[in-house]
């Protein structure tokens, strides 16, 4: 039964979707559904806060390694949550001035924009930043030219990775303007535009149709891994 129920469910909302989109007249239940899916999801949201703090604070009770970072996560998570919940400096709304708490959770200069704009996004691009260099590392260890189709794409990230510094323009200046198109800006531009656009079309359309042989196992009830490992 504790399987059979989200099964149902799962395949009743699922159904429910697709007539909608296809059918004019059942756009209703669709938005119902809509309406359903973001209250669970709303109570993901809780269980999956509830299962951080439950991690974190085993790790910090055990003190295993790296219990400081989960002390710091920790921190973090409640000070953002505190924050923007309870919408602290937030000042009311000039339309209802009455009530404390009517403002934007977001109004520039208040505490929880503070902690998005100086906190939060400078620590997204320095993680995104180090990615980079961890990128370069790997490629540059992992790259080997020891067939043909390794040559061709070594050769075609270094064209890609000199075209788009002033180093590669500065390289292929010289050439005169009938041989424009050999210039690495111009071919950077050319491979970006024909044949990454192409790769990218392909893994587009592969990832699309895994998607709807996924989504047609979950809604048949093929694939139930979302459900856990218990019995029926």
């Amino acid at each position: 039964m504790k399987r059979s129920v989200p099964l149902l469910i799962t395949a009743l909302g699922g159904f429910i979707l697709i007539i909608a989109y296809f059918i004019p007249a059942a756009q209703g239940w669709g938005e119902v559904a809509a309406i359903w899916f973001d209250i669970l999801a709303s109570i993901a949201f809780i269980l999956g806060g509830g299962n951080l703090i439950k991690i974190h604070l085993k790790k910090i009770s055990d003190k295993s390694a790296g219990w400081a970072y989960s002390a710091i996560t920790l921190a973090a998570f409640l000070i953002t949550l505190i924050v923007g919940l309870g919408k602290v400096g937030i000042n009311p709304n000039p339309k209802y001035p009455e009530y404390a708490l009517s403002g934007h959770y977001r109004e520039i200069g208040s505490p929880f924009w503070w902690l998005y704009e100086y906190a939060f996004k400078p620590l997204t691009a320095t993680m995104f930043a180090m990615l980079a260099f961890y990128i370069s590392s790997a490629a540059f260890r992992a790259f080997r030219a020891k067939n043909l189709e390794a040559i061709l794409l070594l050769g075609t990230a270094f064209i890609i990775l000199l075209g788009r510094t002033f180093t590669g323009v500065y390289l292929t200046a010289w050439l005169p303007d009938w041989m424009s198109g050999l210039k690495l800006e111009n071919l950077t531009v050319v491979i970006m535009s024909v044949f990454n656009t192409a790769g990218n079309r392909g893994i587009m359309i592969g990832i699309a149709l895994g998607v709807a042989s996924t989504s047609l196992k979950v809604l048949l009830g093929v694939d139930r891994s979302y459900l856990g490992s218990g019995d029926d």
